[in-house]
């Protein structure tokens, strides 16, 4: 069966092509049938649109790549396993060129963390910590959701699908306020967490779904599953270790 190509399955290969393409630095040879198959993908498309916008965000910046940053795709590449380590390796001996690189590089590595913090994958972790305060109670004049909420994003009310709420903690991230409530069903635990400030950079490369005019981005990082959205000017986002990817897309999108 021909694969939907607005939901497209990546290789290692392709993401690095897309990457150059968004670069300027795919071969000419390349080029075309590259530049063919992304015309053909709104996702493709919103993927290399993302890349250049990462790009751009980032000219300008001194050039020489700093050590601290070699050092963290390293570290990276540990995080991630054998393979990963393999990758962080060969990516930091190519860190001595522009710092745009180094971008695109942790952006097809790690989705979403992209330099000048914090990232998507860093508010996410926070959900490995314990909470520090009592489970917020159902909203009395909407229990839907809950007495917790950020700006005007205010966390939902899972009870009625068996996650009940256990906990909350409150954190700063690069001077940003991120609130975390968790939720539990069984032996699995779920954190969602709402990032104060602007959106935070969006991840590329990943699986993509649009609900009701939101944009649903999911991948995996550091062996929990992640997804990420914006809703009322916030980054929002729910992750887990163990919990299917489908079954976080559903609880986002509630």
């Amino acid at each position: 069966m021909e694969r939907d190509p607005d939901q497209p399955s990546l290789t290692d290969r392709e993401r690095a092509e897309l990457a150059a393409l968004a670069d300027g630095t795919l071969s000419p040879r390349r080029q075309a049938e590259v530049q063919a198959r992304v015309d053909a993908s709104r996702a493709l498309r919103g993927a290399v649109d993302e890349q250049r916008r990462a790009r751009a965000a980032i000219r300008g910046a001194a050039e020489p790549a700093p050590a601290a940053l070699r050092t963290s795709v390293q570290a990276l590449g540990r995080d991630l396993g054998p393979r990963g380590r393999r990758r962080g390796l060969a990516l930091a001996g190519a860190l001595a060129g522009a710092v745009t690189a180094v971008a695109l590089v942790l952006a097809l590595v790690l989705p979403g963390d992209l330099p000048g913090g914090p990232t998507i994958v860093q508010a996410a972790g926070l959900s490995r910590l314990p909470p520090t305060a009592p489970a917020p109670k159902p909203d009395p004049s909407n229990p839907r959701v809950l007495e917790a909420r950020v700006g005007r994003v205010a966390f939902p009310n899972w009870a009625p699908y068996g996650w009940r709420t256990v906990g909350t903690r409150t954190d700063t991230l690069a001077g940003r306020k991120v609130v975390t409530v968790f939720y539990a069903r069984g032996r699995q635990v779920v954190g969602y967490q709402v990032v104060d400030g602007r959106p935070l950079p969006a991840p590329v490369a990943v699986h993509r779904t649009v609900s009701h005019h939101t944009t649903y981005r999911s991948f995996t990082a550091r062996g929990e599953t992640i997804v990420t959205w914006v809703e009322g000017d916030r980054t929002c986002i729910v992750s887990g270790r163990g919990v299917a990817p489908h079954t976080l897309r559903r609880l986002a999108a509630w």
